[in-house]
């Protein structure tokens, strides 16, 4: 079987450590840094996740690159007189992923779009850089696509901020499948109260 171009770049994100994609990323990253935290871009960088998740290049359609802080919360020591053996703080992990903070920036940095999705293009040791694709609802390009003119509706709106998107599914645990049910968010407890 023939593989296409996407494919031989998938190939090579998947493991970018050992491809050619090690060096292109050292090189582009000496760039990014120098950047702002929000940037928009002229075409995506992994061209294959992004059509995956539904990039098209035509007018309406944005992508964005988006620099976030690694780590935790940075939880501060509390301030007591005496140490407690459970401090609270070690292994305290915020309530967002860092690429839902990535989308939320992007979608306050461009009100007038919609973030439809977003993926991983490289980190260091300080910080972790996604690229958001947004879509403008309103662009009669977009209002005319069969696949994107969903998001133009007005329940769309703040999609990025409300956990629609697959990040923000994926933190809201709504991809998980618990045992003999459907789901297990938004209500654990009066899922597994239903058949009682």
């Amino acid at each position: 079987m023939v593989k296409s171009m996407y494919a031989y770049v998938r190939d090579a994100w998947k493991r970018p450590d050992d491809t050619e994609v090690k060096t292109l990323l050292w090189h582009r990253m000496q760039e990014w840094r120098r950047q702002g935290s929000v940037v928009r871009i002229e075409r995506p960088t992994r061209i294959d996740r992004a059509r995956t998740l539904g990039y098209k290049a035509k007018q309406g359609i944005a992508v964005a690159r988006v620099a976030v802080r690694r780590g935790g919360r940075r939880k501060s020591r509390y301030v007591r007189g005496r140490r407690t053996a459970a401090m609270g703080m070690a292994r305290v992990t915020p309530g967002k992923s860092i690429q839902r903070i990535a989308e939320e920036r992007a979608s306050r940095k461009f009100p007038n779009m919609e973030v439809l999705n977003s993926y991983w293009v490289g980190e260091d040791g300080r910080r972790k850089w996604y690229e958001v694709i947004m879509v403008d609802g309103h662009h009669p390009a977009i209002k005319s696509d069969r696949q994107l003119s969903w998001i133009g509706a007005s329940t769309q709106r703040g999609r990025a901020e409300r956990g629609k998107t697959s990040a923000g599914q994926k933190g809201r645990g709504m991809r998980r499948k618990g045992k003999g049910t459907e789901k297990t968010r938004p209500s654990i407890r009066s899922h597994a109260n239903r058949g009682k």
